[in-house]
């Protein structure tokens, strides 16, 4: 507000292709809060137009009731009626938001400025206040993405628009940033906060549902064979895979050898958990691969992992963890010199920090752990760290390694105690001293990367931006969202990030401080310094309404770390989504499944989503150019397959058609709508 209020520009996408109007008008949407509709009124916002020399002669008013979450006011429409029909100038319109920025647009639109970059948000600290359910909700919209290409390309006949609308609302519905109850800190235990809550929780807990339930009803149409010795692995992207995949021990009874179609045998391994586990290579891209289950010996990798006093590592990649404190000290690659972990202020990566209130000086980690080796290879090895943990019942933490991969996995479970609760429920209100006196808390895990001169890159929803380069001015720099990754790089070598279920970071040093409704603008940190240090910000309860004042019970937050050489969008793009949508292991279908059903040229164009059309009719597929460069992409379909391809949008009409490419920006998205010819 203290930048852009009234100050309506064209902010401008990463890909530059679109543009959006933004106006934030004076005090934004809590007018209503502090002012009646009446001559006064008029006059003082006429003297804040004035004062800010407002050129336009369209303005806008949020009159959304009295207080926060508030039913509307019918009182406007007695005012605005009484005002126009006694004075000439100005005219008060009751309008929609739509009505009025067209009637904006329509007479100052070619005037407006432009400007690109990310607005980074304020309230999305609450992100963490309910870390459990958040990351359910992630997991889930990419469930629902990847049964949407499973239906698509495997043509089960199981794709029921009225089931996908309902699980994506349900995410939609959770991900929106209040919940309502406005006392929901100084009386978390009333009936009203406790039956919002419930209200807000079941959103993520039908998502999560909802999503397995679709998942699973496509999988078993596809996979109809009965022999348990025969299983299909498929691959819902649009690369070739060659990762890790897990049977239950049901699906693997017959033996721990594997071997692919052609009698080649694929490394595996017998899990202390039952399940088998092996490595399959080159899953076509939206395609799949036959394998067989034998009781013959499993078979070995060429290059093994190995797990040895602390230290990981499979001939690509080192993981050194300090066996007192479970914190990763070392992380190399292979011909590569240099720690890409930074140890230098002590303690390494993975590292949990506490912080009770806002004074970083006392800020606690956790005590000596207990290692126990569960994986000893040769295709896994994992190590898990177990300790006890300032305001946590426990902290368990756990690393994988995998034979092939460049990359390690991290997985942090916290057991959460309670909060202390408000000792005076029911009492003050929203930014009342009452709302800030249970006890505010925070808990995060350290990522200091020895990458010197290092530039970070974060991903945010279809695009990629440099804290402070990259945000506009006016932007939270206190916390910053993430999509699914971070990289910090030079020219030659770096470190991508990867985290699965925890969306917030604070860059450099522990920057969340913030305790409760913060109004003064100079409260806030104003720049970002380069750095190649940030901090996974997993929990907390700062918010003093509309948010959780506690949580308690185990979470987890599953992160991979993969070191490289210089920096790859594309690279970092397919490893997150590959661990948020993996192969999928199923009963073997009517048909070996082979060939790609679509294949996207080049590389570096991606597909973010491919679904059968709601009408039945076509297959909608969304291309997204993941390197930021513009490129001519063709979509290549299994041969035999004649197709006719259309420009289209979210309501997946058709309205130009396409011809041998289709022209996709860098950071673009564009739909196609696809039908058999």
């Amino acid at each position: 507000m203290e930048r852009w209020q009234d100050k309506p520009f064209w902010w401008l996408s990463p890909s530059g292709t679109n543009k959006v109007l933004v106006w934030v008008p004076w005090t934004g949407y809590a007018m209503s809060h502090l002012m009646k509709p009446n001559e006064e009124w008029v006059a003082k916002y006429q003297e804040r137009l004035d004062s800010v020399k407002f050129p336009y002669e369209i303005s806008h008013i949020r009159w959304s009731g009295h207080g926060d979450n508030a039913e509307p006011d019918p009182g406007i429409c007695e005012f605005v009626k009484s005002w126009n029909e006694e004075y000439e100038w100005p005219k008060f319109r009751i309008s929609s938001t739509s009505a009025a920025f067209s009637a904006f647009e329509d007479k100052y639109g070619t005037e407006l400025p432009q400007f690109k970059g990310d607005l980074t948000p304020y309230w999305e600290d609450g992100a963490g206040s309910s870390a459990l359910e958040t990351g359910m909700n992630r997991a889930a919209a990419d469930r629902l993405t990847q049964a949407e290409s499973m239906e698509a390309m495997l043509a089960t006949e199981n794709y029921r628009p009225a089931a996908f609308h309902e699980a994506w609302r349900n995410v939609l519905l959770y991900s929106e940033h209040t919940w309502g109850a406005w006392c929901s800190v100084s009386d978390s235990e009333s009936p009203f906060t406790l039956e919002q809550w419930k209200i807000k929780r079941q959103f993520a807990v039908n998502a999560e549902r909802q999503s397995k339930e679709l998942l699973s009803t496509i999988l078993r149409s596809y996979g109809v064979s009965k022999t348990k010795s025969v299983v299909d692995v498929l691959n819902s992207t649009s690369w070739i895979r060659s990762d890790l995949v897990v049977l239950s021990p049901e699906m693997s009874a017959t033996g721990d050898h594997i071997s692919d179609d052609h009698g080649v045998s694929i490394p595996s391994q017998r899990l202390a958990s039952g399940e088998l586990a092996f490595l399959p290579d080159q899953v076509p891209a939206f395609g799949g691969a036959r394998f067989h289950i034998s009781a013959a010996p499993a078979h070995k990798p060429s290059k093994i992992a190995s797990i040895r006093n602390g230290v990981l590592e499979n001939g690509i990649i080192r993981a050194s963890f300090d066996l007192n404190t479970g914190n990763l000290v070392e992380l190399a690659l292979h011909g590569k010199a240099g720690n890409l972990v930074d140890t230098s202020e002590g303690g390494g990566a993975n590292k949990l920090l506490f912080l009770e209130g806002k004074d970083i000086s006392k800020i606690q980690t956790s005590g000596p752990c207990k290692v126990v080796v569960e994986e000893s290879g040769p295709l896994v090895v994992s190590l898990r760290m177990e300790s006890s943990a300032p305001g946590c019942k426990s902290l368990v933490r756990r690393a994988r390694l995998i034979a092939g991969a460049d990359w390690i996995e991290l997985t942090n479970v916290v057991d959460k105690e309670r909060a202390p609760l408000n000792p005076h429920p029911g009492q003050g209100g929203p930014g009342d001293e009452f709302a800030q006196r249970g006890a505010k808390e925070s808990l995060q895990f350290a990522f200091p990367f020895a990458v010197p001169g290092g530039k970070m890159h974060i991903e945010i929803p279809f695009g990629v931006m440099q804290p402070e380069i990259d945000q506009l001015p006016g932007s939270c720099k206190n916390w910053l969202p993430v999509g699914r990754w971070i990289d910090v790089a030079d020219s030659s070598s770096g470190m991508t990030w990867v985290s699965l279920d925890a969306p917030l970071i604070e860059v450099g040093s522990v920057t969340a401080t913030m305790l409760g409704s913060q109004t003064n603008p100079s409260g806030w940190r104003e720049n970002i310094a380069p750095t190649q240090k940030f901090y996974s910000w997993v929990m907390n309860n700062h918010w003093g309404t509309n948010y959780r004042a506690y949580q308690e019970g185990a979470v987890e937050f599953r992160y991979a770390l993969r070191p490289h050489g210089g920096y790859d969008s594309v690279a970092s793009s397919r490893l997150a989504i590959g661990l948020s949508q993996p192969l999928v292991a199923s009963a073997a279908g009517a048909n070996s499944p082979s060939h790609s059903l679509l294949q996207i040229e080049p590389a570096d164009v991606l597909v973010s989503g491919f679904k059968r059309s709601d009408d039945g009719k076509a297959w909608i597929v969304r291309l997204f150019g993941a390197s930021g460069q513009s490129r001519r992409a063709k979509v290549r379909w299994r041969e035999g397959i004649s197709t006719s391809t259309w420009l289209s949008d979210i309501a997946e009409q058709k309205y130009k058609p396409v011809a041998d490419y289709v022209e996709v920006a860098g950071w673009d998205l564009v739909t196609l709508r696809i039908e058999l010819a």
